[in-house]
């Protein structure tokens, strides 16, 4: 969260040093590309840290542990899902967009979130899109870099729900006092993770280090089924940010209407026929 703080007054500063810090300015892209290719080769071997993970959990746990699991991971999917289509849906209607169009429009950025488990590696594409569709650039690069920080709905979802399912495990009775206090401090924990696959789980981990109620030792029971989640939490973590990209440009007047009429409403009306 520091790093964060001081990136965000970094970019304030570099801001106001106008067109003498376009060098820096360009510095920063090139190095941004060099970490996305590192973000490839993290992709690619991100398969088999699932399969050590699996192996893991059903060795020392048993198979008894999968169905639990798996109840976990409905649960995780379902609460997903009723964000996106009523939550995120409502609040697209009363800004009077369509968000099952701008699904479409972004349907290729979401194949790619759910075979790599991060939405790091759509945030170039992403940004290019929601420029074409008529929201202003500085808009689109605020909301969009900021949110992959700040506004991450599926990890703080995963992250609550998980703490919940340790806390059965372990027979850990709760009070409601307690729960909120564990959903107050997630909200902050979860703002210092970043879209890479794997975050998630070790802000958990630090989570429950500092809550010092459930014992850490019960995140190996979730470490087998950590990679499917993380398809989820990336999901939803990218779609909530999408949504909010195109909110903000509404509400400040950063949207060109007729540009985004013909290339997201009139584009998936070309593609249905």
């Amino acid at each position: 969260l520091q790093v964060l703080f001081f990136s965000i007054l970094f970019a304030i500063g570099l801001k106001w040093l106008g067109t003498s810090g376009n060098s820096l300015l360009n510095s920063f892209e090139k190095i941004n590309a060099v970490l996305f290719n590192i973000l490839k080769i993290i992709m690619r071997l991100s398969p088999v840290g699932a399969f050590g993970g699996m192996a893991f959990t059903i060795g020392k746990f048993g198979f008894s542990t999968l169905f639990q699991l798996g109840k976990l991971m409905l649960t995780f999917y379902a609460t997903g899902l009723f964000f996106i289509f009523i939550i995120l849906n409502l609040i697209a209607r009363y800004y009077k967009f369509s968000l099952w169009k701008l699904l479409l429009y972004v349907k290729e950025e979401i194949l790619i979130i759910i075979g790599s488990s991060s939405s790091e590696v759509a945030l170039p594409s992403v940004i290019k899109k929601l420029q074409d569709a008529g929201c202003e650039k500085e808009v689109v690069g605020l909301i969009i870099t900021t949110g992959y920080s700040f506004n991450l709905d599926g990890t703080t979802i995963y992250l609550s729900m998980s703490i919940l399912f340790l806390a059965q495990v372990f027979n850990v009775d709760l009070s409601l006092g307690q729960q909120l206090t564990i959903l107050g401090i997630l909200l902050i924990t979860s703002k210092g993770a970043a879209g890479v696959t794997g975050s998630g789980f070790l802000v958990l981990a630090s989570t429950l280090t500092a809550l010092k109620v459930i014992p850490l030792q019960g995140l190996g029971i979730l470490l087998g089924v950590d990679r499917f989640m993380s398809e989820g939490r990336a999901l939803i973590n990218f779609i909530g940010n999408t949504v909010a990209t195109v909110v903000i440009a509404k509400s400040e007047n950063a949207l060109d209407e007729d540009v985004y009429q013909k290339v997201v409403i009139k584009r998936n009306k070309v593609i249905a026929k």
